[in-house]
């Protein structure tokens, strides 16, 4: 039978509050301290855990302290430093070049809005709106694998397309509740409904889950 669109806000909003409850201290776990040091996180976390990211950032922040040590900085070298996150070639080409037009176009500051942010090199729709979010405090969807497999198995989307089901989601879901909303999805993504075993049984979404198993 098919949810009408009332009927899938009316879930949204419960399962919000039921993921609030459940993740009061929900947040972006990536490490950072400027929007730059965010933006230069952010890209680097593409096919790579957050865990490594932030391992990796530890001393990359220490070296690099400004967008202008990474704007200037020899890319070959840059690369070695952040080799384990994966890509290290196009992450360090795409951090050089998103720095250089922040340093030189920008004064340093990080852009804040999606327009903009989206025609940096390697910033994407993901990246550009956990920056938002997290830093301007713009309601911003943030949709990452958790949020694609997720909001699929709770018959909200029935795309893997991250731009549409971003649309999608925020049709249904409260706009305060946007930023806040993929961080607490992550957090349930690791510990409760994971990819290959997911625990219905212990989940506090069962009971308005459509693919629960309880």
């Amino acid at each position: 039978m098919r949810e009408s669109k009332i009927k899938k806000r009316e879930r949204a909003t419960e399962i919000v509050t039921r993921l609030r409850r459940l993740y009061p201290d929900s947040k972006c776990s990536l490490n950072y301290k400027s929007p730059h040091e965010l933006l230069t996180a952010t890209i680097l976390s593409a096919q790579c855990t957050d865990h490594r990211v932030n391992i990796v950032t530890k001393d990359l922040f220490l070296k690099y302290k400004r967008p202008a040590d990474f704007a200037y900085c020899n890319v070959t070298e840059l690369a070695k430093d952040i080799h384990s996150c994966g890509y290290h070639n196009q992450k360090s080409r795409s951090i050089q070049g998103t720095s250089l037009i922040i340093v030189e176009e920008y004064n340093e500051e990080v852009p804040d809005n999606l327009e903009t942010l989206i025609k940096l090199p390697g910033v994407g729709r993901k990246t550009a709106n956990c920056v938002l979010g997290e830093i301007y405090k713009v309601p911003s969807m943030v949709i990452d694998t958790h949020m694609v497999r997720i909001m699929g198995l709770l018959g909200f989307t029935k795309t893997k397309d991250a731009k549409k089901i971003e649309l999608e989601m925020m049709e249904i879901f409260e706009e305060t509740d946007w930023t806040n909303l993929t961080h607490m999805i992550i957090d349930h993504g690791r510990a409760i409904c994971i990819a290959r075993r997911p625990q219905c049984g212990e989940c506090v979404l069962a009971d308005i889950c459509p693919s629960s198993s309880v």
